[in-house]
């Protein structure tokens, strides 16, 4: 019974399948081989946009070789306070920009508020050599609180950010469940909605490893400068193959939704469980994540039970469901409450 992460699931069989063939044999090295090209190609398609892909293996290095492409090192990147970029990886964005400043705002269910950002950019003053001025947004969907921004929200927020020169990101690790949530086309929430980059990940809905940094309308003229910076960085495959092989699994008949749509139900079953046992659910439910306030004895019980998660920094404890979460699990997790 882990409810850990979604990161902690098995990769899904076609994914497997995918790689296997793919192992058949010699290829181009570096991105230059089928696997790759189809890959990309699937990903225009999925999109209904032209784009440029760069495919890396971690999310952590997504998200900070796209933010380096945005932000000099004298500026700052605006992100949500408990935004993954700014708690969970170890100023990764910080060290691939040589020194990006982040700059947290507040908001309910950890989506930026539009109003302090709005508030924020009018305090901005350029001639000040003593601050430091913001030069992108990162918004992260879902959010760590486990909530949607809707192309409403989004777009508000990249308006607001766009009118005063920012450029736009969004955190995709999760976006998956944010679009099975939303029943919504892919572009809707992207570029649609005035993201720049996208970091796009794959591997919390049933890849092995396989993260995309995708690059929309005027972004794409970056890709040369990504494709260098993930050289330095270490994060250009020679074997890039089989990570596109994995995207390919995944985007082919729309796997990567369905996961993320079992997942997210997989989610609404525990909430309505943990509901009915009296427990308090701190944010929405709107993709795999649930938020719980447990008592010390029922988190005590769960855990003697067998049952993993994670106690957030809040105090409460998070539940996350993934594409292999069977309803058995959470039927026995809430019989021990």
């Amino acid at each position: 019974m882990n409810f850990a992460s979604d990161t902690a699931s098995p990769a899904h069989p076609k994914v497997i399948e995918h790689l296997i063939a793919a192992n058949a044999g010699p290829a181009v090295s570096y991105g230059a081989d089928g696997w790759t090209l189809q890959a990309e190609a699937l990903l225009s398609d999925m999109f209904e946009a032209p784009l440029r892909a760069s495919f890396v293996s971690s999310g952590t290095a997504c998200n900070a070789l796209a933010l380096a492409l945005l932000s000099p090192p004298t500026a700052g990147i605006i992100c949500h306070s408990q935004a993954h970029i700014n708690c969970d990886e170890r100023g990764a964005v910080e060290f691939y920009s040589h020194g990006a400043k982040l700059l947290t705002l507040g908001g309910k269910h950890g989506r930026i508020d539009a109003k302090s950002l709005q508030a924020l950019l009018q305090s901005v003053d350029e001639s000040f050599v003593h601050a430091i001025p913001p030069k992108a947004i990162s918004i992260s969907n879902l959010s760590e609180a486990g909530a949607c921004y809707s192309p409403r929200q989004v777009s508000e927020l990249t308006r607001i950010a766009k009118s005063a020169g920012l450029t736009t990101h969004m955190d995709g690790a999760r976006l998956a469940n944010a679009l099975a949530f939303l029943a919504i086309r892919p572009a809707d929430i992207t570029w649609g909605s005035g993201i720049d980059i996208l970091s796009f990940g794959l591997t919390k809905t049933g890849a092995m490893a396989a993260e995309a940094v995708i690059l929309f309308g005027e972004a794409i003229d970056k890709f040369d400068e990504l494709q260098a910076r993930r050289k330095r960085a270490g994060h250009l495959p020679p074997k890039q193959r089989f990570i596109a092989a994995q995207i390919i699994a995944m985007l082919e008949n729309d796997l990567w939704l369905e996961t993320a749509n079992h997942a997210n139900q997989m989610a609404k079953l525990l909430e309505e469980g943990l509901r009915n046992s009296k427990v308090i659910i701190l944010h929405p439910v709107e993709g795999n994540e649930v938020f719980a306030q447990l008592s010390p004895n029922q988190t005590s019980q769960l855990q003697d039970g067998g049952v993993a998660f994670y106690t957030w920094p809040d105090g409460s404890a998070r539940f996350v469901t993934n594409w292999g979460t069977d309803k058995s699990e959470i039927d026995k997790a809430l019989m021990l409450l």
